[in-house]
């Protein structure tokens, strides 16, 4: 059982040695006793769900009029093919451009008026370089003949394909959501980084002695 005066709580307890005259103007600026009148005005459940229903509804609006204008501008590509059928791109990598013309016919390939394994003797460089082919599943249905310069062999492969992914897209623009999910549609910008004065290398440097 508790014996004796309870402590001063709340806000009493603060207020406690400040005069009258402290107490009213204190009073009459934070307005203590309607405190609850000073509360801001929240907005009710109902208001809150509304907005935030518009605001799904907006974003539903955004993503569909975006869906109806990529199924436009899909529709809107057509294929582009010469008098014989075929269709032909351009690929870049490195230092190396190959220009590239498919035609249907039974998978003849032929780079720079050779034969294919003749100009590319690596099985890696190879599957690398028919890679298009194996994504759209066209293997054996293209006739290929390439020109390709500059660059060593491995740039040549990778810039073959370049233009044979270009070259499928023109040829069927169905082929490009599956060229461009395995990001061949894209030339690649790497290059080696040129040697720096007083470098040994592009970042390399000499060795380097105090004594």
């Amino acid at each position: 059982m508790f014996i004796g005066q309870l402590p001063e709580s709340g806000l009493e307890r603060h207020l406690r040695d400040v005069s009258e005259d402290a107490r009213a103007a204190m009073v009459t600026i934070l307005d203590i006793e309607s405190a609850d009148t000073n509360k801001p005005d929240l907005p009710s459940m109902e208001t809150i769900d509304a907005e935030e229903s518009e605001e799904h509804r907006l974003k539903a609006e955004r993503r569909e009029s975006e869906k109806q204008k990529e199924e436009a501008h899909r529709a809107a590509r057509v294929a582009v093919r010469d008098e014989f059928g075929g269709s032909s791109a351009t690929g870049r990598r490195k230092t190396s451009v190959a220009r590239v013309t498919l035609r249907p016919g039974e998978g003849a390939i032929t780079i720079n008026d050779n034969s294919f394994d003749r100009h590319i003797p690596d099985i890696n460089h190879r599957g690398l370089m028919l890679r298009p082919f194996l994504v759209t599943n066209t293997m054996g249905l293209f006739d290929l003949k390439a020109t390709v310069h500059g660059g060593g062999i491995s740039g040549q492969a990778q810039a073959i394909r370049h233009g044979i992914a270009r070259a499928l897209e023109l040829y069927e623009p169905a082929f490009r959501p599956a060229l461009k999910k395995d990001g061949m549609l894209t030339r690649d910008p790497r290059k080696v980084e040129r040697k720096k004065p007083g470098r040994k290398k592009a970042r390399k440097a000499f060795q380097w002695v105090k004594r």
